[in-house]
């Protein structure tokens, strides 16, 4: 069968609709509407905000076209608020691991288009997973993210049996603990197959909102090319029971502000599809230059460095209670200025090409890798740079593993979960990492911010058992958790 026609019935029940839950010209009128907000109007909005509930487009438009010098200000000092009070001083940290980079898609601005005879493809083997595998655990990541192309030697069966290869890798210190999945839409019959074999976050970006945008960039003659395919991919993970999903744009193919105004209507629309349940974790990331694609080298919507601290802010005011994935694209200034405006995730020590880890760091395999890094420092590096910001890295897993997902993700969310549960296990996953990987630079400033944020907990119930834990990790125990 060819491979496009494989999910031409699975098309049939979009291109059937009449229209879908982005209106680009609505859109348009909104952020028109608004494009001179006063201080009083912004104000407004930043009241609603601070009782952390998601806003209206409406809105998120005053934001978006605020240009005032204090409210914007006062935007950020928000953003930062409202990612403390909602996730503590957390940072986690996870990595990606690409597992394949042939692609039957053709998209003009990525390094892994079909067209581009300039890569090197490969499809990682089960054993040459473990291998990655096993370097990733040795240098201390818990968490990962399996990105995948689209092509027929991808498909999911292939992908279950990666998934079950890295939750199988043992090491002498741990194991990674979850699996998230970057990968092509898939059917409702293929995604219940991932829900069996326990991934972490199901991801699929837009790329971009814009539907004649989109239609320019993503050849129609591609599976990719149906906008409404894409744009339904998280309804059908949804239905399939994966209840935390990802979504994303890819800033640079279009206007900014536009795709935060189609973040936020797809966060709507999943609201109110599957009971209040809107996305785990938004990614913003910036196109970057990739190897012989020229459009990644000069973007249409270039996204400055002011407006990205802008967008990032105003997700965090907008969609409060969603994680925000900040990664190694950016440069690590860049990086600095945005974690304090509401990102609660990161990535580090991260290697895209495939078979990458085991054989360089960030940008040495031009020709394996999708895009550029930004930040191409060692996982050691960025913990220690976070323990000097106000921040405890994180590798936790409990939630996950606890079934505390979806719905009851985000009743915990809304209570003092966050600080009776997650930062102590924060403190546990970090006291490992110190324990089993760090650099003795890096074990001097991290022994600090453990003791520092134990002591936070003097006179609660939990501090003893926190003492009583620290206690048994140092005594070789490890994957304690609350």
């Amino acid at each position: 069968m060819n491979f496009l026609e494989k999910y031409k019935k699975d098309f049939e029940e979009y291109d059937s609709m009449d229209n879908d839950f982005i209106d680009d010209d609505k859109i348009w009128a909104q952020l028109d509407k608004w494009e001179n907000p006063s201080k009083a109007d912004v104000r407004s909005v930043l009241r609603k905000a601070e009782q952390k509930i998601r806003l209206e487009p409406e809105e998120t438009a005053i934001l978006i076209q605020n240009k005032d010098k204090d409210t914007i200000e006062e935007m950020y000092a928000l953003a930062n608020k409202l990612k403390r009070e909602i996730y503590g001083d957390r940072i986690v940290f996870f990595a990606p691991l690409y597992i394949s980079d042939k692609c039957a898609n053709d998209c003009v601005y990525c390094g892994f288009r079909s067209s581009n005879h300039n890569m090197d493809r490969k499809t990682l083997s089960l054993d040459e997973i473990e291998k990655e595998v096993k370097i990733m655990i040795d240098e201390g990541q818990k968490r990962t993210v399996l990105v995948y192309g689209e092509s027929p030697e991808t498909n999911i069966d292939y992908m279950c049996e990666t998934v079950k290869k890295v939750y199988s890798v043992k090491s002498k210190h741990g194991e990674i603990r979850r699996a998230n999945i970057n990968c092509a839409p898939l059917s409702r019959e293929e995604l219940a197959k991932f829900k069996k074999v326990g991934i972490g976050t199901f991801q699929v970006f837009q790329e971009t909102y814009h539907h004649a945008t989109y239609r320019k960039l993503h050849p129609q003659n591609t599976i990719k090319g149906n906008y409404r395919w894409r744009l339904y991919a998280l309804d059908r993970a949804q239905d399939a029971k994966l209840d935390d999903v990802g979504m994303g744009a890819l800033f640079g193919l279009y206007d900014w502000r536009f795709e935060v105004m189609g973040i936020l209507y797809h966060t709507i629309h999943l609201e109110k599809e599957f009971n209040g349940v809107g996305p785990h974790t938004i990614s913003f990331p910036r196109i970057e230059p990739a190897t012989n694609t020229p459009y990644s080298y000069h973007p249409e919507h270039v996204v400055s460095d002011e407006d990205f601290k802008k967008l990032v802010a105003i997700l965090r005011l907008s969609v409060p209670y969603t994680g925000l994935i900040c990664t190694a694209r950016e440069k690590p200034e860049v990086r600095r200025q945005v974690i304090s405006l509401g990102v609660s995730q990161i990535d580090a020590g991260s290697r895209i090409g495939v078979g990458g880890y085991g054989k360089s760091m960030g940008n040495q395999l031009p020709d394996k890798e999708q895009f550029s890094l930004g930040d191409t420092r060692t996982l050691d590096d960025v913990v220690r740079e976070t323990c000097s910001m106000d921040s405890i890295p994180s590798f936790c897993t409990a939630c996950y593993r606890a079934g505390r997902t979806g719905e009851n993700f985000m009743r915990y969310a809304k209570s003092s979960f966050v600080h009776n549960f997650c930062v102590p296990n924060a403190i546990f996953t970090f006291k490992e990492y110190l324990l089993d990987y760090a650099s003795e630079e890096t074990k001097k400033v991290g022994e600090k911010v453990v003791a520092d944020y134990v002591n936070r907990f003097k006179g609660e119930k939990v501090y003893d058992k926190i003492l009583e834990n620290l206690k048994r990790l140092e005594n070789g125990e490890r994957d304690l958790r609350f």
